[in-house]
């Protein structure tokens, strides 16, 4: 599976892909210059119970880790996964 990151300067997404199917999306919105906002996660349902918004989630994870950037997780989805596994809060905005 790959993901993909779609970003521009308000808005963007992470799309994960499966020979050629769109898997999943979770899309944000900046909230400034080092902070966004996950608002949404849909997984195909061909796709659901494989994992992929955690993966999605993951990447974004990384791809705020690796910017230096925070995330404030509004999707209920994104939220529940933050709450549960602990090693990844430090990309959180407090």
């Amino acid at each position: 599976m790959e993901i993909q990151q779609i970003n521009d300067t308000r808005k963007g997404y992470f799309e994960a892909v499966e020979d050629g199917k769109e898997a999943g999306k979770m899309t944000y919105t900046w909230a400034g210059d080092s902070k966004f906002i996950i608002d949404h996660t849909e997984v195909s349902d061909e796709f659901g119970g494989k994992g992929v918004g955690k993966k999605l989630l993951m990447a974004v994870v990384d791809y705020a880790r690796t910017n230096n950037v925070k995330i404030i997780p509004l999707c209920p989805f994104a939220k529940s996964v933050f709450d549960k596994v602990e090693d990844i809060r430090d990309v959180l905005s407090s």
